[in-house]
């Protein structure tokens, strides 16, 4: 099964007004020929079960108005906690209505995640989504991520740009006060602190206080990027850390997100799979195995197909990324792990057994 650890389905339907549930065909030939805000449409339901992908862990993201990048905002963006609640649960309530088909589950418990497994292995199309809440601003008050987790909720990441509780990219700055009692709440609940996109003075507080599971669900190695983007990615120390920490960090397929050349005006065919997985084998090296790196996509994260490896059209191309490490030299089990094997081991070891 290949698990992708970041997708914005939800905030796409709303905003971008996209069919998840639609071929990929008609969702681009509605759009026609304009990319839009989002890009060449790359992510539907179809294109992710063509493409073997078993499972997503998809986002509630809550843009904020004072956002420095414009490109994204649109009639969701929040000026307070109490419209980021808002806007989070209407996302919420777009993963319970896709929960009513016969092939999304929301999997917020282990029992879930076997059956999902047993029921793929069985030959049904099915896809599993686990809810990651991007920005923690809708978390009203610190006490209230225990009620985020039994709405469903299972990984947050505090950080966008900056939020009430830390710094974030581009935006640098220490956890404050209210981001210090949420770490413990978080860990009280047994959500899964998600540390993408927080500024580094804020990772380092927040590893210090948060005792749960920690991942980073789309980073990639700051060492092979611009300086331009530097603090929206992880640091050589940030990733042994992280290591120590048997965290899992989820590669970002986005061209510019791969390399330290500015891609926005460089031809799709300028960058190919051989520069993710630098960034894998990289994460690989520092580790000295293959168990905390993983696909974290980001595929409709406010970019297309136009700005994605070479190989890639769709989220129904991931296989070819297996294809390239086994021809790099990985193993089929060292494939398997990074395609979504250790995705599913953080799931087994963070989720509760029921609930």
């Amino acid at each position: 099964m290949i698990v992708d650890g970041h997708e914005d389905i939800a905030y796409n339907v709303l905003v971008h007004r996209r069919d998840f549930t639609a071929s990929l065909a008609s969702i681009r030939a509605n759009e026609g020929q304009s990319q839009s805000n989002a890009g060449i449409c790359t992510v539907s339901l179809p294109e992710l079960l063509t493409g073997g992908v078993g499972l997503v862990f998809g986002t509630l993201f809550t843009l904020p108005a004072r956002a420095s990048n414009s490109k994204l905002l649109g009639d969701h963006a929040y000026h307070n906690p109490e419209e980021a609640h808002r806007y989070a649960l209407e996302q919420l309530a777009v993963y319970q209505s896709l929960a009513q088909r016969k092939d999304i589950r929301i999997i917020r418990n282990r029992s879930d995640l076997h059956a999902l497994q047993t029921d793929q292995q069985a030959g049904k199309p099915l896809l599993g989504i686990v809810l990651l809440m991007e920005n923690a601003d809708p978390i009203r008050t610190p006490d209230e991520a225990t009620w985020w987790f039994e709405q469903g909720v299972r990984i947050v990441g505090p950080a966008w740009q900056a939020t009430r509780y830390c710094g974030g990219t581009h935006q640098p700055g220490p956890l404050t006060a209210d981001g210090r009692a949420l770490m413990q709440t978080m860990a009280e609940a047994g959500l899964i602190l998600d540390i993408s996109h927080i500024a580094e003075e804020s990772f380092w507080q927040a590893l210090e206080l948060f005792p749960g599971t920690v991942i980073a669900s789309h980073s990639n190695c700051r060492t092979f990027v611009s300086e331009a983007i530097a603090d929206r990615h992880l640091s050589d120390a940030m990733i042994r850390a992280l290591i120590e920490r048997d965290a899992v960090i989820g590669v970002v397929l986005y061209s510019r997100f791969l390399v330290a050349a500015d891609t926005r005006n460089l031809p799709k065919t300028a960058i190919g799979l051989d520069a993710v997985l630098r960034h894998i084998d990289h994460i690989c090296q520092i580790a000295g195995n293959v168990r905390h790196v993983a696909i974290g996509s980001d595929l409709d994260g406010g970019f297309g197909s136009e700005a994605t490896p070479s190989e890639l059209d769709s989220v129904a191309d991931l296989p070819l990324l297996g294809n390239a490490l086994q021809k790099a030299g990985y193993s089929q089990s060292e494939v398997e792990a990074i395609m979504g094997g250790n995705w599913l081991r953080v799931l087994e070891q963070a989720l509760p057994n029921e609930r």
